[in-house]
């Protein structure tokens, strides 16, 4: 019995808390609503007492508006590699390490030999066929001399050839795999990151290369960008790359925007090619990068808190005028384009040479005196 009212307790106070959850939310929505009456209220009483606007004056902040140009970015992260970023593994079937000859951050050239593998095996079925080749030659030269004096058979002349020639092909085949069972640098540039150890299997089927250099002698910004942008984004759009660890700025252009979206997180790659200069870049350093998607060079763009929502009038800002030879403010519905970065460029509704109020608007009503 006990246990029963415990577990009825236990579903009470859940409900409890849920219900307090609700009523809390649904209160809230109740108190913005009445704030909303009230102030309806507050500024249709204000205008009955002073309608011909001889109220109190308020000290209001205004600006002329003058036509700006105005800037929209897509901003995303990314981040920096290198021009080449290789993993580099065995070129055949791969053997057991038996010596590296380079170390983590030693700068390579193409074709150099960065490690060596076990080819014992290989080295000894070369000295095998060697052996066999000289046999096969010597039979084959004397196969020859009688084939030139018409002694013996065409077929055992070239028997003797074959099998020469067959032994040679093998010794080649040889010396391509043991050339092979050491690990080269494929391009130029720095050892980044050594997996491999002596004495462990490297492997060209390992997911882990076995040496991974990097070509910093040119650098490139890479970001995945989301499927909507890719209408937005194109090769050759002016894109500002951030760089927080350096605490640096770049402005350059997209060299290119991949026509591939990633079926698996709906992203296409975009790069963009970053002088080297003076900059010590490391490879998956973090960047932002900040494309351009539109620009107006000659708009009205105001601060967007400077727009005000009311449920009746839409969205509105706050112009002083002169009437009657006093300064009021009248409200002025405004209608929004696109915001960035704080700013906000107005489509319709201002004009330039017009007076902004920008501060001590909150709590101003339309044809309010003010002051400034």
């Amino acid at each position: 019995m006990k246990k029963i009212l415990f577990i009825f307790s236990l579903v009470f106070i859940f409900l409890s808390c849920g219900n307090q959850a609700t009523d809390k939310k649904a209160r809230l929505e109740q108190l913005k609503k009445e704030r909303e009456k009230l102030t309806s209220e507050i500024l249709k009483l204000e205008k009955e007492l002073f309608p011909s606007g001889q109220g109190v004056i308020t000290t209001v902040n205004v600006s002329a508006l003058k036509k700006r140009s105005f800037e929209h970015y897509i901003e995303v992260q990314g981040r920096i590699d290198g021009n080449e970023n290789i993993g580099v593994s065995p070129r055949n079937q791969g053997g057991v390490v038996t010596k590296i000859r380079v170390r983590e951050g030693d700068n390579v050239t193409k074709g150099q030999v960065l490690a060596e593998l076990d080819a014992e095996v290989l080295k000894q079925q070369l000295k095998d066929l060697e052996s066999k080749l000289a046999f096969a030659t010597d039979i084959y030269n004397r196969q020859k001399a009688l084939w030139d004096q018409k002694i013996g058979s065409e077929v055992q002349y070239l028997q003797a050839k074959n099998n020469m020639e067959s032994a040679q092909n093998g010794i080649n085949t040889l010396k391509d795999q043991i050339n092979m069972s050491v690990i080269t640098a494929p391009i130029d540039g720095t050892i980044e990151d050594i997996p491999i150890k002596v004495g462990q299997m490297a492997s060209s089927a390992s997911p882990i290369p076995a040496f991974r250099i990097v070509n910093f002698s040119k650098a490139k910004a890479l970001a995945d960008v989301g499927e909507a942008y890719s209408s937005k984004i194109q090769t050759g759009d002016a894109v500002k790359i951030f760089l927080p660890d350096l605490n640096q700025e770049l402005e350059e252009k997209v060299t290119f925007a991949s026509k591939y979206i990633n079926p698996t997180n709906r992203t296409f790659l975009v790069e963009v090619e970053i002088p080297v200069k003076n900059i010590i870049f490391r490879a998956n350093m973090i960047a932002v990068l900040r494309i351009k998607d539109y620009a107006n060079p000659s708009t009205i763009a105001i601060p967007q808190n400077f727009i005000q929502t009311s449920r009746d009038e839409g969205q509105f800002v706050f112009i002083a005028t002169r009437e009657n030879g006093r300064e009021v403010a009248r409200k002025r519905t405004v209608i929004p384009f696109i915001t960035f970065n704080g700013l906000t460029e107005i489509i319709e509704g201002l004009n330039e040479g017009d007076t902004i109020i920008t501060a001590g608007y909150k709590d101003l009503y339309d044809g309010q005196p003010i002051d400034f």
